[in-house]
């Protein structure tokens, strides 16, 4: 069995050919762990897209500020109440039908009150009086049911002159179809707002004695998304005519026909919300679909819009900015991201990554304290507290290109920042833009939840549906409507509404016209 073979005595006397290859030897060393670092960082990407995005928030560690005793430390309260605690308002909410049980002692027939029930003492005889009444609730569930609507149309025939009559039918919003409004606005909301597949739908629906297939849903869908087709032409007009939106894009498998499996579709969603600035205008969502990721699609559905586009680093977008008409205004939590993922990966309070962290933190704390002012008042306090701030971070972030590995992750945060560094500050010189994109990444939420559930869209046809539903669902949320009343309403109405009028029957012109029940 041959010895080990000291590598010690393998190095070379010569002073230069053992300072090359220590040199050559650091080199390797430095790359190995440039790579490890990588598939590490890969791994911990890989682990939180299978099982879960976990929070983002950084806090500032013991390790960031001054040391202080721990008497000084102050008490931290909890964010929550405990369950014990004598604050929690435990009362159940007012707007429910209450349902009264009066629950009474046993009694003799010795004595009876004025309503004429018995009240004689079942001890001695004598006669109760009401000296007060313990009262407490409890919550119960009274379970979702079917009926069936029997429109009974009488036709009436004129003795004189023989002439018969009759009232007209009235519409439906599916023609000759069994479903009614509710109905439809529940199957809808089911799939597209709470993640219920339809076959699933289909299970519940039996356990009610009343068999749906979920064939016959699924072509419920498809006429109530041909129905809304004007809706969503209404609905598209008033995003596009912001001057600012927000965009985004998510993936979504649909099954490829004949090939017994699936591929990825994108949904496309474009936000107009300015509350954050002070603006009184409605907001909404809209959503589309397209087959694949290509950057005409895109440049397609914003064809004719002129204004900002507030987004994130995809190159799709970037020939909508070449004309001038679209200005690009980047994502600062996009940029902030990976260094969040590098600071989770080692979570050392004191490294590059969690520096980066603090200064971004920085940032956001400006946005928090003008958060719905006026687009002036915001251009004015951002100049003033976030200007000085991002010229302090831009010369940190070239400094750190001075003090790693080009090939680094942490090089690679660093210069995300500083190519993209005139859209991310853009915002600072114009008060309606936002510091990043969550409007669109929140409005995104709903599809990866059902995505989770429903694995796959049945085809490109099935996309689309489901963008139309996804843009009315998710508007009436952004207005603090329930959806399922929302699109109820509008399945009432729609059928003999007359499409030039087809904006009154938007969420926000609904809820002004009619109490339609506020979402949760």
């Amino acid at each position: 069995m041959p010895q080990d073979i000291d590598p010690i005595s393998q190095l070379p006397d010569d002073a230069q050919l053992l300072k090359q290859q220590l040199r050559a030897s650091a080199n390797e060393v430095q790359r190995l762990k440039l790579m490890v670092d990588k598939l590490k960082l890969q791994l911990a990407r890989r682990v939180r897209a299978q099982f879960g995005v976990s929070s983002e928030r950084f806090d500032l560690q013991a390790s960031l500020i001054e040391p202080v005793a721990l008497e000084q430390l102050p008490v931290r309260k909890p964010n929550t109440p405990a369950a014990n605690a004598g604050s929690v308002d435990r009362s159940l909410p007012e707007h429910l039908p209450r349902e009264q049980r009066e629950i009474r002692p046993d009694t003799s027939a010795a004595h009876h009150d004025a309503a004429g029930q018995s009240c004689g003492c079942t001890a001695c005889g004598g006669r109760l009086r009401s000296i007060g009444a313990d009262v407490s609730e409890h919550l119960e569930y009274v379970p979702a049911r079917f009926k069936v609507i029997r429109t009974v149309r009488p036709k009436l025939a004129c003795t004189k002159c023989e002439a018969i009559f009759q009232a007209s039918a009235p519409s439906r919003p599916i023609a000759r179809g069994l479903a009614g409004p509710a109905l439809l606005a529940h199957v809808m909301v089911s799939k597209f707002c709470d993640h219920s597949p339809l076959h699933r739908q289909s299970r519940v629906y039996a356990r009610e004695g009343v068999e749906i297939d979920p064939s016959t849903m699924a072509g419920w869908v498809e006429q109530v998304h041909t129905l809304f087709d004007p809706l969503l032409a209404a609905l598209s007009r008033h995003v596009l005519l912001a001057a600012k939106v927000h965009a985004d894009d998510t993936p979504v498998k649909v099954l490829a026909p004949g090939e017994g499996k699936t591929r990825t579709g994108r949904l496309w969603v474009y936000v107009r919300d300015d509350r954050p600035s002070g603006d009184s205008a409605p907001p909404a969502v809209w959503f589309r679909y397209s087959a694949d990721r290509k950057g005409e699609h895109p440049q397609r559905h914003l064809r004719d819009f002129r204004g900002i586009l507030q987004a994130d680093a995809y190159g799709g977008w970037n020939a909508l900015y070449d004309d001038g008409q679209v200005v690009e205004a980047a994502c600062w939590a996009h940029a902030r991201r990976p260094w969040w993922d590098l600071y989770e990966q080692h979570r050392d309070d004191t490294g590059l990554a969690a520096q980066a962290l603090q200064r971004i933190q920085g940032l956001y704390a400006v946005e928090a304290d003008i958060r719905g002012s006026p687009p002036e008042v915001r251009r004015q306090q951002r100049q003033a507290r976030a200007g000085p701030l991002l010229e302090k971070l831009q010369l940190w972030l070239q400094g750190v290109l001075t003090q790693v590995s080009t090939k680094s992750e942490l090089a690679k945060a660093a210069r995300y920042s500083l190519t993209r560094w005139k859209a991310l500050t853009r915002y600072v010189d114009d008060g309606r833009i936002e510091i990043d994109n969550s409007a669109a990444e929140r409005a995104l939420r709903g599809v990866a939840l059902g995505r989770g559930n429903y694995l796959f869209m049945g085809s490109n046809a099935g996309g689309e549906r489901a963008a139309s539903m996804y843009s009315l669902i998710e508007t009436a949320k952004l207005n603090g409507l329930d959806p399922e009343a929302y699109l109820r309403d509008v399945l009432q109405r729609i059928a003999d509404h007359p499409v030039n009028r087809i904006d009154d029957l938007l969420p926000w012109s609904l809820a002004a016209q009619h109490a339609l029940p506020r979402a949760a």
